[in-house]
C-alpha cells in the first residue's frame, strides 16, 4: 500500500508519536495505512539468546512481560514511558521509526546489543540500532518498508542495567534521560554502555564515560570521572525544559543514579527503579 500510495501516505501503529505531530500542523499525510489489524505483529519470546520483540508490541505489554523482564532495563523503560492510556497504545516499533530525540526506546536499545529488521517489497534487511537511527526523526527506512522486528541480545550472567528520566510529569516527554548497562566482576566493571536522551538530535553514546569505567572499582571517583565525561558529551539545547547547562548538571546526576542501579543489579540484587518528576 505504500508503494502504491506513494510518498504522501505514513504508517499508523500506535499513533503516540504521529498523532500529536498532526495536530500541531508538522505532519500532514494525505492516507494513512493502518497496521493494527496485522495478525501476528504483537509478540516477546526469547529464542537463541535472544529477546524477539514484534513491532506492533505495547509499552504496556513490555511492562508486564515475564519474558522481557530477563533484560530489567526494559521494564524500566517500558514502565516509565508516559501514562497507563499511551503505554496501552503505543507501540516500540512506532517509537525507534519515529526516532523522536525526546523518546525512550533508542537511548535504552543503544545500551543493548540491538538490530532493527526492516521489511518492504524488496524483501528483509537487519540493521544494528545504532545504524538504524541517521538523525533527528530520521532513519534508514525506505518510503516503503517498515520496521517488522527488534532483536535484543539477552546479556550474559554478572551483567545490569537502569533506565532513569527526570520528567515535569508523567504524560510529557523527560528534560533529559540516562541509560546504563554495565557486566561486572564483583566491584570492578569489565565492561559498560551508555547512552543518554533528550540531550542531543539523537540519543548519544557517552564513549568517554563507559572508559572511565572499564576496569575500575565503581566508587565515588570513578563515578565522578565517568560523569565529569558525561557531561563532556551532551550536546543539550536551551528550551522551555531548562538551560542547556541545567539539562548537562541534569544528565550527569541521572547517569550517577542509574550507575549505582545497575551496578546493584549486576551483582543480583533486584533494584527498583522509577523516574524523577519535577
Amino acid at each position: 500500500m505504500l508503494s502504491q500510495l506513494g510518498d504522501d501516505a505514513k504508517l499508523l501503529a500506535g499513533g503516540q508519536s504521529l498523532i500529536p505531530l498532526m495536530k500541531l500542523r508538522l505532519a500532514n499525510p494525505g492516507q494513512l495505512v493502518d497496521l493494527n489489524f496485522i495478525p501476528g505483529a504483537s509478540y516477546i519470546k526469547a529464542e537463541a539468546g535472544s529477546l524477539r520483540v514484534g513491532a506492533l508490541t505495547r509499552h504496556s505489554a513490555i511492562e508486564k512481560s515475564p519474558v522481557a523482564a530477563q533484560i530489567p532495563i526494559l521494564h524500566d523503560c517500558a514502565a516509565g514511558i508516559a501514562d497507563v492510556q499511551i503505554r496501552n497504545r503505543g507501540t516500540i516499533g512506532g517509537s525507534l521509526a519515529e526516532a523522536d530525540p525526546s523518546g525512550d526506546w533508542a537511548a535504552v536499545l543503544l545500551t543493548q546489543k540491538t538490530d532493527v529488521v526492516c521489511l518492504g517489497p524488496r524483501g528483509e534487511r537487519t540493521v544494528p540500532l545504532a545504524a538504524f537511527i541517521q538523525d533527528a526523526y530520521t532513519t534508514v527506512l525506505e518510503h516503503d518498508e517498515l520496521v517488522s522486528e527488534i532483536i535484543v541480545q539477552i546479556p550474559e550472567q554478572g551483567s545490569g542495567g537502569a533506565y532513569l528520566a527526570f520528567k515535569r510529569s508523567a504524560p510529557v516527554y523527560p528534560t533529559a534521560s540516562a541509560a546504563v548497562q554495565l557486566v561486572m566482576d564483583g566491584d570492578v566493571c569489565k565492561e559498560a554502555a551508555i547512552a543518554l536522551g533528550c540531550v542531543g538530535l539523537v540519543p548519544l553514546k557517552a564513549r568517554d564515560a563507559e572508559q572511565a569505567l572499564r576496569g575500575k572499582r565503581i566508587d565515588e571517583k570513578t563515578a565522578a570521572a565517568a560523569m565529569e565525561a558525561v557531561r563532556a558529551a551532551v550536546d543539550p539545547q536551551s528550551d522551555m525544559r531548562g538551560s542547556a547547562d541545567y539539562k548537562r548538571t541534569l544528565a550527569a546526576a541521572l547517569f550517577k543514579k542509574a550507575l549505582a542501579a545497575a551496578a546493584r543489579r549486576a551483582r543480583g540484587e533486584r533494584v527498583e527503579v522509577s523516574h524523577i518528576y519535577a
